[in-house]
C-alpha cells in the first residue's frame, strides 16, 4: 500500500516461538524484499525469538512496586497526572482498573531498569505483555544491532536482496528544541534514550512524535530512520485492532493471564513491514 510514495508490504508469519530464532522472519520476508527496501520489525518478536521473557508471577512485589502500582499508576496518573498531561482515554481507563498483578509487573520493572522507569505509567522500559503467553513479558531484545544485522545478511544470503532492518518499539521518540530522545533505556544513534520518566514527562510537550528504531543494520541519519519507523507503525495501526494485551486477550476470548503459545499459534501475526522507498 503507497503511503507518502513509499509503499508498505506486510510480513506474516505464524507465532514466533519464545527461543525459536530468527529464521521465520528471514525467510517471509526473503520472499518478498527487493534491494534498497527497509525491513521495519517489531522489538517484542525479536525478543521472544531471543527467549528474552521473564514470568512476572514469580516475583514477589516489594513495598515499593506496592505503592508504585496501587497508588501512583492507579490513582496519580490514572485520575490526576493522566487526564493533565493528556492521555489517551483508553490508556486512562486500563490505569484505573489495574489488577492486582500490576504489583509484580512494576516489581519487574524496578529489578531490571530501575525506578526511573517504573515511574512511568505504562510501557515501562519498553517491557512488553503482549504477544506473551500466561504471565510473562518479553524485555527489549538483548544486542538489536545485532538481530538487525543477522536478518539483513540472512536475507542477503537466502534472496540475495540488500536490505537494510530497522528494529523499533513503538514506544515514542520526541523532539524538542532540534534534539531526538526517548524514555528507552537504549535507541539508534542520534537518539537520546534512557531518559525515563523525565524524558516522558518532556515528551507531552513535542509537538511531534515518532515509534523510536532502536537499533539499524546500516548506518542511517535519526530522519530516516524515524520515517520509515512512522510508515511501518501506521500499516499497524491502520490493520491491526491488537493495541494492547487486553485487546490480544479478547481476540483470543481469554484472559491476558491465561493466554497459550498454542492460542497465539492460532492467530496470524505481523511482526515486520516492508517499507519500499518511492521513484524506485
Amino acid at each position: 500500500m503507497p503511503t507518502d510514495g513509499y509503499i508498505t508490504v506486510p510480513v506474516r508469519t505464524d507465532y514466533i516461538k519464545p527461543g525459536e530464532g530468527l529464521s521465520e522472519i528471514v525467510n517471509r520476508a526473503g520472499e518478498l524484499v527487493t534491494d534498497g527496501d527497509f525491513l521495519v520489525v517489531s522489538e517484542t518478536p525479536i525478543s521472544i525469538a531471543q527467549g528474552n521473557l521473564v514470568d512476572e508471577s514469580e516475583f514477589e512485589a516489594s513495598r515499593t512496586a506496592i505503592i508504585l502500582a496501587d497508588l501512583w499508576s492507579k490513582y496519580i496518573w490514572g485520575h490526576i497526572l493522566g487526564p493533565l498531561f493528556g492521555i489517551k482515554e483508553r490508556t486512562l481507563r486500563n490505569l484505573r482498573n489495574l489488577p492486582p498483578e500490576a504489583r509484580n509487573h512494576k516489581e519487574v520493572v524496578l529489578r531490571y531498569y530501575g525506578l526511573k522507569h517504573a515511574l512511568k505509567p505504562a510501557s515501562e522500559a519498553g517491557i512488553d505483555l503482549s504477544n506473551v503467553p500466561g504471565t510473562y513479558v518479553s524485555l527489549l531484545p538483548e544486542n538489536p544491532v545485532s538481530a538487525a544485522k543477522s536478518i539483513a545478511e540472512g536475507i542477503l544470503r537466502e534472496s540475495g536482496a540488500d536490505v537494510t532492518v530497522v528494529v523499533i518499539d513503538t514506544d515514542a521518540t520526541y523532539r524538542i528544541l532540534g534534539r531526538y530522545f526517548t524514555s528507552l533505556p537504549i535507541a539508534a544513534p542520534g537518539i537520546i534514550s534512557d531518559t525515563g520518566f523525565m524524558g516522558y514527562i518532556a515528551g507531552r510537550f513535542s509537538r511531534k512524535r515518532w515509534p523510536t528504531p532502536l537499533a539499524s543494520s546500516k548506518p542511517a541519519t535519526p530522519e530516516v530512520l524515524l520515517e520509515v519507523a512512522s510508515i511501518a507503525e501506521g500499516y499497524h495501526e491502520r490493520y491491526s485492532n491488537r493495541k494492547t494485551v487486553y485487546d490480544m486477550a479478547s481476540e483470543l476470548g481469554s484472559e491476558p493471564e491465561t493466554v497459550t503459545v498454542e492460542m497465539l499459534s492460532s492467530l496470524e501475526h505481523v511482526p515486520a513491514v516492508i517499507v519500499r522507498p518511492p521513484l524506485r
